[in-house]
């Protein structure tokens, strides 16, 4: 337990089953084995939405009620937002004082951030099609509101958030592994330049099995592309989602021999039927129709969607509990955050 994971996500609003299992299972099983910090990234959201804060507060809270509604619990990690905690801040002036611009020009955050803003902005204008470089499909469509200071250093204040507790792990899948790189290179600059070895720990990845949850239409479930099944969601427009779920487009009939590689529905078997292999022979077979498979699926996802609506049911009504739990996590959060600020601003000279 004296091991440190930070992780964190931003604040949109309600969150999705993808969200689910492709994040909050994992901080359930963590917050069992390490320390952990896990953060609502309200500065995150303002490098590409800072025009539209409207609703940021009230996001944060929502994340908030869906994380403690999925087993998050504050008695076993600390759950704050991002902005409650100004040391943060200071030490993204401070590191971003040495880092070289080289680096965030040429790191993969930057460049995916831009590509999925841009991606998200423009769809339905793009030319081409999906195999055709990203660069090409957007040419003429480059929105300068995004060429700021803030998107460009998402990088380093991603690696203020992880290197100001101390992590020695971050969560993540084995393709996001370069996105922590930069935080360990910071260390090792910090480290040349002001002569120390003991302010920092250099985080390492800590590879976690994440849930593959398509959207409705095959394509990954995101907010941008319309396709999501949200938490707490009503259970019959859960329902009505399931059954326009994308299905092998060749299986015209009942009784036609199915392709389950591809099809949503199965993927989504997958996660919620212990006995996912019997439908994928049935449906190979031509002995299992996409309606009734279907309407199986649902019948498997409702208890769980319904117990989950009822827990945020709870935490939704009690908006004082939120607000308690939100001013302890930052209490801890701030506590943690000091310690190395200070030894920060001790090394650069910045005080004795």
């Amino acid at each position: 337990m004296s091991e440190i994971i930070v992780s964190g996500m931003r604040p949109t609003g309600k969150l999705h089953l993808g969200n689910f299992h492709g994040a909050l299972k994992n901080f359930v099983a963590l917050q069992d084995k390490y320390k952990c910090f896990f953060f609502v990234a309200d500065l995150h959201a303002l490098t590409t939405a800072y025009k539209h804060t409207e609703d940021l507060a009230a996001n944060s809270e929502q994340m908030l009620i869906d994380w403690l509604s999925a087993g998050v619990d504050p008695k076993k990690a600390h759950l704050f937002i991002q902005s409650d905690v100004p040391e943060v801040s200071e030490l993204n002036t401070l590191l971003g004082m040495i880092t070289p611009l080289g680096w965030l020009l040429r790191n993969p955050i930057y460049k995916d951030q831009l590509n999925e803003l841009l991606a998200r902005k423009y769809a339905g204008q793009l030319k081409g099609d999906e195999n055709t470089p990203l660069a090409e499909r957007v040419k003429g469509l480059a929105d300068e509101d995004i060429s700021v200071y803030g998107f460009l250093g998402y990088p380093v204040l991603m690696a203020v958030d992880i290197l100001i507790h101390k992590a020695a792990f971050v969560p993540v899948g084995k393709d996001q592994t370069a996105h922590i790189e930069i935080a360990r290179d910071l260390v090792r600059r910090f480290n040349e330049i002001y002569g120390v070895d003991n302010v920092f720990v250099e985080p390492k990845p800590l590879y976690t099995e994440i849930a593959v949850m398509p959207g409705l239409d095959g394509h990954k479930m995101s907010k941008s592309y319309g396709n999501t099944i949200d938490l707490g969601e009503d259970l019959e427009s859960v329902r009505k989602k399931v059954m326009t779920m994308f299905t092998d487009p060749n299986k015209k009939r009942a009784n036609d021999p199915g392709n389950p590689d591809g099809c949503t529905v199965y993927a989504f078997h997958k996660i919620y039927n212990p006995d996912y292999k019997t439908r994928c022979a049935e449906c190979k077979a031509g002995a299992l129709g996409c309606v009734a498979c279907k309407k199986q699926l649902f019948e498997l996802m409702e208890p769980q969607l319904k117990a989950f609506a009822d827990r945020r049911k709870v935490f939704e009504s009690d908006k004082a509990q939120i607000q308690q739990i939100i001013k302890e996590g930052a209490k801890a959060a701030r506590e943690s955050a000091a310690v190395t600020l200070a030894q920060v601003k001790r090394a650069m000279k910045i005080t004795k």
